[in-house]
């Protein structure tokens, strides 16, 4: 059966079809749809974990335990997990185990752009690159197979191009795979003379996949008429080959990106004239032909920054662009803001307001950086904020103290924040820990967290209390505020940080996307009594905007939750 299907959602399928029991996940964006989907079938266990080193960690004990697992996360998710990669590539697995990582050429919702492909090669762990749905469900597949032939973990690559995109896929039926016994080896332990001994069987693995390279379906030569030039290509870069050169070109497609062939590459070299490779961000397989003695261009005339595109390659390859279609009238700029009503405004306001140095973290808050706000200082990655205030105020004192904070989401905080404030706790620094409590993992699309009380399919389970927690760890002063009441959230903290110790402040209130929050009447607005004079509109709320020197709200956004009327001196905004 065949069905129009979103790269990830291919991917789900395609660990279903392969008879995949166990997937461990954290949400990022654009990896988080594969967890997504995966969970619609119940033949598989699938789980949000609390970050990605201990997804990793629970779908290597499940494949430990006989069963195929997973575990899916984006590529500066694979920073967290690289600790247990390494050692399970040592320590090698008999079921399979398949680890999905989706990088993000052009940093649409990322902090970096970053070439997962570097680990693959560290961690010496084989890579599949799909570059389409059906190869997404097909290379899946694969995978679990590999896995298991070769006792390895897999490295899947996906790509924001690839993940978001859809294409036909011919769905299959889902393969049972029986469990296998758990047999007790100590070689599994990986010290002395054992991790020896290991990494020489890595090394053996390594040059029977690299000789699997030359021969595996996943790397095809697609021999075209024109050999005037040839073309080593992967992922969604095939695509943008095929688009600009037509049919006629020739192509060495490589799906299994490392180990990377040697002979077919040098037998494709010498089919044609010259040699280019085109792929997004590092010259992984450029760097690669170049020791094999085949020489090539590729970074030289091709971007190493942000994502290619078919326009992209055409221009700087001096081919000619495919027609496209612009309007005439200039489009107004967009930029990223916080939604109507969020209750993180409230808090930017009032940092802002009383000048704070912010070290920020990762979630839907990072918007506090945007105008009017402008009320973020930095940020690193998840979870660095409570780590690096502690650092911050080591450094400055008391000066640094009084007017310093650390701004991170519930989920953020669970998933590496906990381990900071314990440095905090236990080092004692007088640093203020603000924990954004909106009851979800926002900035992903609503994925449910440690905080919530549910799980990834919506039932019931444990919930961690984070005042209870954070009193755990040493902490005395642990505040908890309404952020959308402004002079509470002021005073409460200017309290923080007057205290001559380490305090946390929870701002709990949900985020009003969420379908169970209920909304309030839009405001109006009295004309009579506004004067123009624009002191509303320092909250960057989109509700609000001026017309004809008068506040105006718009009632399709504004869901009342009365932040502005507090604002208003004059009591121009009414219920």
């Amino acid at each position: 059966m065949k069905e129009l299907m979103l790269g990830n959602k291919a991917v789900a399928r395609g660990l279903y079809e392969a008879g995949c029991g166990v997937i461990s996940s954290y949400p990022g964006t654009p990896s988080t749809e594969i967890t997504e989907e995966a969970a619609k079938y119940p033949e598989i266990y699938c789980e949000w974990a609390p970050n990605e080193k201990v997804a990793l960690e629970v779908a290597h004990g499940a494949a430990l335990g006989g069963v195929r697992s997973a575990c899916c996360m984006k590529h500066v998710g694979l920073n967290v997990a690289a600790d247990p990669l390494f050692t399970i590539s040592y320590q090698g697995v008999e079921s399979g185990l398949v680890i999905c990582v989706a990088d993000d050429p052009g940093m649409f919702s990322s902090q970096n752009e970053q070439d997962s492909r570097h680990y693959a090669i560290s961690a010496k762990v084989p890579m599949l690159e799909p570059s389409d749905s059906q190869e997404a469900l097909t290379f899946a597949k694969e995978a679990f197979r590999l896995s298991e032939e070769y006792h390895t973990p897999i490295l899947l690559r996906m790509c924001t191009r690839i993940s978001h995109s859809q294409s036909i896929v011919e769905k299959g039926a889902r393969q049972e795979v029986p469990k296998r016994e758990y047999v007790k080896d100590p070689l599994r332990v990986m010290m002395t003379t054992n991790s020896m001994k290991a990494h020489h069987r890595v090394e053996e693995r390594t040059a029977a996949m690299t000789e699997l390279a030359e021969t595996t379906f996943l790397n095809r030569m697609e021999m075209g008429e024109d050999t005037s030039i040839g073309i080593i290509t992967s992922s969604t870069s095939y695509q943008y080959v095929r688009e600009v050169f037509g049919d006629k070109a020739c192509v060495l497609k490589l799906g299994l990106s490392w180990p990377m062939p040697v002979q077919k590459i040098q037998d494709f070299a010498a089919q044609v004239d010259k040699v280019l490779v085109v792929e997004e961000l590092e010259p992984i397989i450029e760097n690669h032909c170049r020791q094999i003695g085949v020489e090539v261009s590729g970074k030289d005339v091709l971007p190493m920054i942000d994502e290619l595109t078919q326009g992209v390659v055409a221009r700087c390859l001096g081919r000619p662009e495919k027609e496209t279609v612009t309007l005439e009238d200039e489009i107004p700029g967009r930029p990223p803001v916080m939604c109507a009503g969020c209750p993180h405004r409230g808090v930017f306001y009032t940092l802002s307001k009383n000048k704070c140095m912010v070290y920020g973290d990762i979630g839907c808050y990072t918007l506090g950086v945007m105008p009017p706000l402008n009320a973020m200082d930095l940020n690193v990655c998840m979870g660095a904020s409570c780590s690096g205030l502690h650092g911050f105020n080591l450094a400055g004192g008391a000066a640094h103290e009084k007017n310093s904070v650390a701004v991170i989401g519930d989920s953020t905080f669970i998933h590496s924040g906990i381990t900071g404030i314990t440095d905090i706790a236990y080092n004692r620094t007088n640093s203020t820990v603000l924990i954004l409590d909106n009851s979800i993992t926002g900035m992903t699309g609503h994925q449910q967290n440690p905080t919530t009380g549910k799980n990834l399919r919506g039932e019931p389970a444990g919930k961690v209390d984070l005042e209870a927690l954070c009193k755990a760890v040493g902490f005395r002063r642990v505040r908890v505020v309404n952020p959308n009441h402004l002079k509470e959230m002021d005073q409460v903290l200017k309290e923080e940080l007057a205290a001559e110790e380490p305090s946390v402040i929870i701002t709990r209130s949900p985020c009003v996307m969420l379908k169970e929050v209920l909304k309030a009447a839009p405001l109006k607005v009295d004309h009579d009594k506004c004067n123009g004079c624009g002191l509303c509109m320092r909250i960057g709320c989109p509700a609000l905007s001026l017309r004809d020197g008068k506040a105006e709200i718009d009632k399709t956004q504004c869901i009342g939750c009365q932040v502005c009327m507090q604002m208003c001196h004059r009591d121009a905004l009414t219920v």
